[in-house]
């Protein structure tokens, strides 16, 4: 996740740099079953949670 990378991308006046949607995407990835929740303040996404369900049977 280099500097580099500056792309954004535009969803309703909010902005996700290349870098917080990689760190999506990997959460995504990462997990089989649960879900994954995005933090927003002032239009910025200052948080990810990742939430895990292991199932059993």
């Amino acid at each position: 996740m280099g500097k580099d990378n500056k792309k954004t991308t535009n969803i309703r006046e909010l902005e996700i740099t290349s870098e917080v949607m990689e760190l999506i995407e990997k959460s995504i990835r990462g997990i089989y079953h649960g879900s994954v929740t995005l933090v927003v303040q002032d239009s910025h996404i200052v948080q990810i949670e990742k939430n895990e369900k292991i199932k059993l049977c």
